[in-house]
């Protein structure tokens, strides 16, 4: 028996359409239609959070104890770079954590320090939580200062940015932590099984219950890195960067991935002061006192090569580079920018900075709030530029 033409175009434009609604699914799953390519025109932080799309682990269909031999826990860390002075402003910080997080999931601490921690350090954060952690010294090679910086020279460009007003520049012991952080940590022995990081810091807040395994997120859906904040730096601590980033590239074009944030990186638009003064960068950075990552990135050839000649050039002593800026430009240039997250849904904040959503499940900070304080700290949000370029997936 023929079926009827009108029934037959009825069926037809239903198969269109279940095929476009697909499509769309898909764009979406891979950030591409998430782009506000005419600007962020109201916060997305405003409008209802909820969390990743796909499959997620959760402690209820799983073991996650602290002590199982089948834990579904993956080989993953929370890592922190603090001293003895910080203990009772990492205690805070790991309170929340331990509340709104990894109480459930019992994932190991690696708390690291370039001086030994003392008995109490260690018996007060273990009384925190059930999970596992390790005290471990930063190696005397990773934290001295490298044979070819003249100390002499030092000095003389910490000065400089002292007359500019630039915070820290004259203190040792910062430049050396940055360093560390942006080129050092991967190498510690203590990180050399595990494949994830979450690092935190002293006196940060956390206000949203995440009921996931992030790290088993990360995991799989193949993700490089996850931020919550995106910051402009000051230009003034970072004015050779870009030029040495831009000779490595010279040197090895083929490093650069097909999917970069070249835009991100480079956008004259939102602050152009900023990217002149910076020589071409715009400054836009994650703000890596949280960040999740993938270690086999940063131990990679590409990554690790862009260290290494960073580290040459000198400018985590004569100038004052961040492992912010350095992280997010080798994860700008040498990721998929389809593997950077994200994490909307973790509530966060950092002296003066918040990452805060619309969600039941967050409480103790107002959602879309950007900043705390002085109302110029507005400008300092790339958020608008990074969605705009690479989207708020």
């Amino acid at each position: 028996m023929a079926i009827a033409r009108p029934i037959r175009m009825l069926g037809a434009a239903c198969i269109l359409l279940t095929l476009f609604l697909i499509f769309q699914v898909r764009q979406d799953s891979s950030g591409v239609s998430s782009k506000l390519t005419h600007g962020m025109k109201r916060d997305p932080l405003l409008d209802p959070t909820g969390e990743p799309a796909g499959e997620l682990w959760r402690a209820e269909d799983h073991d996650y104890s602290p002590n199982s031999d089948k834990s579904a826990r993956t080989n993953a860390a929370l890592i922190s770079l603090v001293r003895n002075q910080e203990l009772y402003e990492l205690i805070s910080t790991m309170r929340d954590l331990e509340r709104t997080w990894n109480h459930k999931f019992n994932y190991p601490y690696i708390f690291f320090n370039d001086e030994p921690f003392t008995e109490e350090f260690k018996q007060k954060t273990q009384a925190v939580t059930k999970a596992k952690i390790q005290y471990e010294s930063v190696p005397k090679e990773h934290w001295a200062v490298p044979e070819w910086i003249s100390m002499e020279l030092f000095r003389e460009s910490a000065q400089i940015l002292e007359e500019e007003s630039i915070q820290y520049a004259s203190k040792l012991s910062y430049h050396q932590m940055c360093r560390w952080n942006s080129g050092m940590f991967y190498k510690h022995p203590a990180l050399k099984d595990y494949r994830y990081y979450w690092r935190i810091e002293p006196k940060v807040q956390f206000f949203c219950n995440v009921d996931y395994d992030v790290f088993r997120y990360m995991e799989d859906n193949n993700k490089t890195y996850g931020f919550t904040i995106n910051l402009y730096d000051a230009p003034q601590t970072i004015k050779k960067l870009w030029p040495e980033t831009r000779k490595f590239l010279a040197a090895n074009p083929s490093y650069l991935n097909e999917n970069n944030m070249w835009e991100w990186l480079t956008d004259d638009k939102a602050r152009p002061e900023h990217t002149k003064d910076a020589n071409g960068y715009s400054t836009c950075h994650f703000w890596s006192n949280f960040e999740i990552g993938d270690l086999d990135f940063f131990r990679g050839e590409q990554y690790e090569s862009y260290f290494q000649h960073l580290d040459r050039a000198g400018g985590f002593f004569y100038e004052r580079w961040g492992d912010a800026p350095v992280h997010s430009i080798g994860v700008g240039l040498f990721a998929n920018a389809a593997n950077v997250h994200w994490f909307r849904d973790i509530g966060y904040n950092h002296i003066p900075y918040y990452n805060c959503p619309n969600s039941p499940k967050c409480s103790g900070c107002k959602a879309g709030q950007f900043f705390a304080g002085a109302d110029f700290l507005a400008k300092e949000d790339c958020r608008p530029t990074y969605f705009k370029y690479v989207g708020t997936h």
